[in-house]
């Protein structure tokens, strides 16, 4: 029961930081990254500012014998750069550009951003599920 709480008050923690920073902001987002038109670097910051918090969470977090509400740690066993990687990867940037929203900011949007971020979601639910399954 505590990790399942534990999961509900980070991720609403993630949450709210994705809303106050408009990282659910699709316009805001479209600006950042339009570097060659009206571009607006304030997510920079914000990612900036993730980027530092990570470093340091990695460096206390790894430097434990094992996590704090689990048996061991789970980290990625790959390093190799493939074509699934860099085809994901591309993908997901090309729907962020188009839509302005990733899978954070659209489950944060739900709350307030209407059918458009419903939308996005359920899109993104629906290939989630075909992805697996093929």
């Amino acid at each position: 029961m505590i990790r399942l709480l534990a999961s509900f008050a980070l991720g609403s923690l993630f949450g709210v930081g994705l809303l106050v920073s408009q990282m659910t902001n699709p316009a805001k987002v479209l600006a950042f990254l339009d570097v060659t038109g009206d571009w607006d670097p304030s997510l920079a910051f914000v990612m900036g500012g993730a980027l530092v918090v990570t470093l340091l969470g990695y460096k206390l977090v790894l430097g434990r014998s094992k996590p704090v509400l689990a048996g061991k740690f789970r980290l990625p066993q790959r390093t190799d750069i493939d074509a699934r990687l860099v085809g994901g990867a591309s993908l997901f940037g090309v729907g962020w550009g188009l839509a302005g929203l990733c899978p954070g900011p659209a489950l944060a949007s739900l709350l307030f951003g209407g059918v458009s971020a419903a939308a996005f979601t359920t899109a993104m639910i629906v290939t989630m599920f075909i992805t697996r399954r093929f």
